[in-house]
């Protein structure tokens, strides 16, 4: 029962992991389509790939999920926690890419790791839950939303005088990097969070000690995610590259690269497991500020909102329920 329970949690990981890459694909690419920098087949060829290179570059974000969100019993019940917070993760992930809203992957599969331990009374962290998921999460959408209007005033400065047409292809041109870059963050942020989670359960189940990630669990995380990146996620899409704003070159150059710079800061640097999505949206929020205010439609931005507050208390939710279902079950 351990083992198919264990091969049970890996194969539902990677599930996680491929929802994440087409519901977490437009986070790199939807500024690169609607200015028309790319077209949606060669941007998500481009995520894809640099999806799977920024899988491989860190391991900080993964020990972070691996060990400091959760203390997983050992044996089943340990898998069971794993299990049901990936199924929570995956279902608030469907839910809210069926209603093309961009949630965070990474805030589903927290809360729903956090639902799965409180339900079978495993210790939960809420130190590192406070240091690196609760302050993360409110402070990177302002960092990439103020960072974001400060750097598209002085791109607006710079390029005061020069001819509107030419620059903007140019920065079409440049788009081309600064989406490779933000399709980079991504994966170094969000295929490292299912490398935790398997290194969790292979913990749980008595097959690894430690915290450091095998090689194995790398390449199938990686691969999982640059599958689901290539699948596309269009709904969401939509919703970012056209319902908040109407992007113009220069500012989805601006919105992916400030995006950019914050993921790489926190993975490296702080090894918080962030919302790329909270990340981008800011970043796309702020450029177009620098219109005016009423140019981002916040409609659109409200309902983003509320599907960010929503997403850890409901997939802690879910779990929590799916935990007490699974261990009737299978324990």
């Amino acid at each position: 029962m351990e083992l198919v329970l264990v091969l049970l949690v890996i194969v539902i990981a990677l599930s996680f992991d491929y929802t994440n890459g087409f519901h977490d694909a437009a986070n790199a690419i939807a500024t690169s389509v609607s200015t028309r920098a790319l077209t949606p087949r060669a941007a998500l060829l481009m995520a894809a790939v640099m999806n799977l290179v920024g899988a491989l570059l860190g391991t900080g974000v993964a020990e972070t999920i691996g060990s400091g969100i959760v203390d997983a019993p050992e044996g089943t019940s340990g898998l069971v926690v794993v299990l049901a917070g990936l199924m929570g993760a995956i279902t608030w992930n469907l839910i809210t890419w069926w209603k093309g809203l961009p949630s965070s992957s990474s805030h589903a599969l927290i809360g729903g790791l956090t639902g799965a331990g409180l339900a079978s009374m495993s210790t939960v962290h809420w130190t590192v839950i406070l240091d690196k998921v609760v302050i993360p999460m409110v402070a990177s959408p302002l960092v990439g939303f103020l960072l974001a209007y400060v750097v598209m005033v002085a791109v607006l400065w710079i390029f005061r005088n020069a001819a509107p047409g030419r620059t903007q292809r140019r920065f079409r041109v440049a788009q081309t990097v600064s989406a490779a870059a933000m399709a980079l963050g991504h994966g170094l942020q969000d295929a490292q969070k299912t490398m935790g989670v398997i290194v969790l359960a292979l913990v749980a189940a008595g097959w690894h000690t430690g915290t450091d990630i095998p090689l194995w669990v790398k390449l199938a995380a990686a691969s999982a995610i640059s599958l689901g990146t290539y699948s596309g996620g269009w709904r969401i899409m939509r919703t970012l590259g056209r319902k908040v704003i109407e992007l113009d070159p220069a500012r989805g150059f601006v919105a992916e690269s400030v995006s950019a710079g914050v993921l790489y800061t926190t993975a490296f640097i702080f090894h918080a497991p962030i919302s790329t999505t909270h990340t981008i949206t800011s970043a796309i929020m702020g450029v177009g500020a620098t219109k005016r205010a009423s140019a981002v439609r916040w409609g659109v931005a409200r309902s983003i909102g509320v599907a960010w507050v929503l997403t850890i208390p409901a997939a802690a939710a879910v779990a929590a329920v799916l935990f007490f279902v699974l261990h009737f079950l299978l324990a």
